[in-house]
């Protein structure tokens, strides 16, 4: 008879200088640097988003410890505002709970949560949770997590890398190259100008048939958007990504309405659970782009592909390392994956939350694998400094 194990104690902590915060990092960076975002309509704030702000949660990190002592974690952003939520009130639905009955947790999490929660940092706490949860049942069953959701469908996953440098990443490998838009609407007709000739200029670069794609970060509106996408389709742009502020829905059924033929309107990362992104597929987006570690989790994850299947759309989550990969390489609407080119100038292929984890797998040639290893595959790295700034329940300790 299998023993069924139980939670035992949750510690949630803190590390700085790199990890799933993309933006807490030291140095200069390509992610920082004049990317468009809806600060820009300041100018004060439009050279850097670090200067607005991006960069102050923090890498949040959970770990869940079954009564034999095994240890699942998982990380997300979060920081000291995460923690205090896991710590003093999700604990409580986590101790003493059977390791298998994720479900049953995650929804207690998040009706638990609605009175204060619903989106934003609490479902970063959720997920995050809900990450360590699928770890933890992995390596008690010694099983990758790829297996617990039904087995992989292909032996590897192509990705696209998003970074300034297409042209390099097509010689790495990669299927596609997705480059941050630097200029919004208040920088006016020198910035659009601006954007399609950098667009043109890599355009040239790579050639015709290597997939080019712009990130716009909610930094748009939607007479802008179709006047972009006007003009990057005369250049093959492949898709024009999160243009809209993510809670204005209607907008994104007229943009969908006026996008030109062949040029795709995809959107997502800051999107969470199946109701809103319910909402986003009816609008008639093309390509739902989930964080894992914003959404709500692997456990609601399942089901807002579920919903982009039923609408005929793709799910391509947006880069959170091993989090996503376990969950894409088993789902045939999830036919290639993003890579987040974490190089300061994107000219080398690097794990995408180094230096927290170890083990993290990187594609090679543009093709990402995963091993068997129990869980998700990686560990905490002990040389990283974590904070622990609130205590919550534990038992049998």
């Amino acid at each position: 008879m299998t023993t069924v194990r139980t939670i035992r104690e949750v510690r949630a902590t803190i590390a700085r200088g790199g990890g799933a915060d993309y933006h807490d990092r030291p140095g200069p960076h390509w992610i920082d640097d004049h990317v468009a975002s809806p600060m820009a309509v300041y100018p004060d704030y439009r050279q850097s988003r670090r200067s607005f702000g991006l960069d102050v949660l923090g890498t949040l990190v959970v770990e869940l410890v079954a009564d034999d002592g095994t240890t699942g974690f998982a990380v997300s952003a979060g920081g000291e505002l995460g923690a205090w939520i896991v710590e003093r009130h999700l604990s409580r639905f986590l101790i003493g709970t059977p390791v298998h009955e994720i479900e049953r947790m995650w929804d207690q999490l998040y009706r638990s949560t609605l009175f204060y929660g619903r989106r934003g940092i609490v479902l970063n706490a959720i997920s995050a949770v809900d990450l360590a949860l699928w770890d933890l049942l992995g390596r008690v069953r010694q099983e990758p997590v790829h297996a617990l959701l039904g087995g992989a469908v292909r032996p590897g996953m192509p990705c696209y890398a998003t970074g300034p440098r297409p042209d390099l990443a097509q010689s790495m490998g990669f299927i596609g190259g997705k480059m941050p838009l630097r200029h919004g609407p208040a920088e006016g007709e020198a910035g659009m100008r601006q954007n399609l000739e950098a667009l043109a200029v890599m355009r040239e670069r790579v050639g015709e048939d290597f997939w080019l794609m712009l990130d716009c970060w909610m930094s748009l509106d939607v007479d802008y958007a179709v006047r972009l996408a006007m003009g990057a389709a005369q250049l093959g742009l492949h898709w024009i990504e999160e243009p809209l502020i993510p809670d204005d829905y209607a907008a994104h059924a007229r943009l969908r309405e006026r996008m030109p033929p062949g040029v795709l309107l995809t959107t997502g990362e800051h999107e969470a659970t199946r109701w809103g992104f319910r909402q986003l597929l009816e609008a008639g987006v093309d390509i739902i782009q989930p964080d894992v570690g914003w959404c709500g989790g692997i456990t609601e994850l399942l089901k807002i592909s579920a919903l982009a299947d039923a609408h005929g759309a793709l799910v391509v989550p947006h880069g959170s390392s091993v989090y996503s990969y376990h969950f894409v390489i088993t789902r045939h609407n999830s036919p290639f994956a993003e890579f987040l080119m974490m190089d300061a100038t994107a000219e080398r292929v690097v794990p995408m939350f180094a230096p927290l984890l170890l083990d993290e797998p990187v594609p090679v040639d543009g093709v990402l694998r995963l091993s068997d290893a129990p869980g998700f595959g990686v560990e905490l790295n002990p040389a990283i400094e974590r904070s622990r700034p609130f205590t919550g329940a534990q038992v049998g300790v």
